[in-house]
């Protein structure tokens, strides 16, 4: 099963994914008119068979369901929440601990927490498989 983790942001989305128990970064994306069309496209490029959207708490809320409901329109594939709390900042002290300079830093601490949110769905399942 190829799973898709999704890290929402206003401006930036991060992707992740899994084929296996373990969640890898993917890529980041811009957020712009055309987002969904590029998510829908990933998907079916890469045959993702589950979505799993990180949720956080609050006014941005309303926004992640928003954007869920969005491109549940245009896939067929089910899509679930996951807790995020805090998934950015741990995302970005790792990549801070790894002593990447602070530039190269800001683009991909969104794949390594929408990773993040993908692992912490993956560990939940009973089995632990993903296939």
């Amino acid at each position: 099963m190829v799973i898709l983790g999704v890290d929402y942001g206003l401006k930036n989305i991060g992707l992740a994914i899994a084929t296996s128990p373990l969640a890898e970064p993917l890529a980041n994306l811009r957020v712009s008119s055309g987002i969904h069309k590029k998510l829908q496209k990933i998907c079916l490029n890469l045959q993702v068979e589950k979505i799993v959207i990180g949720m956080s708490e609050g006014k941005i809320a309303n926004e992640i369901h928003r954007f869920a409901t969005q491109l549940e329109k245009g896939l067929n594939i089910p899509i679930v929440f996951q807790d995020e709390a805090l998934t950015t900042r741990h995302a970005t002290q790792n990549l801070s601990e790894s002593q990447t300079k602070k530039k190269k830093r800001q683009g991909p601490k969104h794949s390594f927490a929408a990773s993040l949110i993908l692992q912490e769905y993956l560990d939940t399942l009973k089995d632990g498989s993903v296939i």
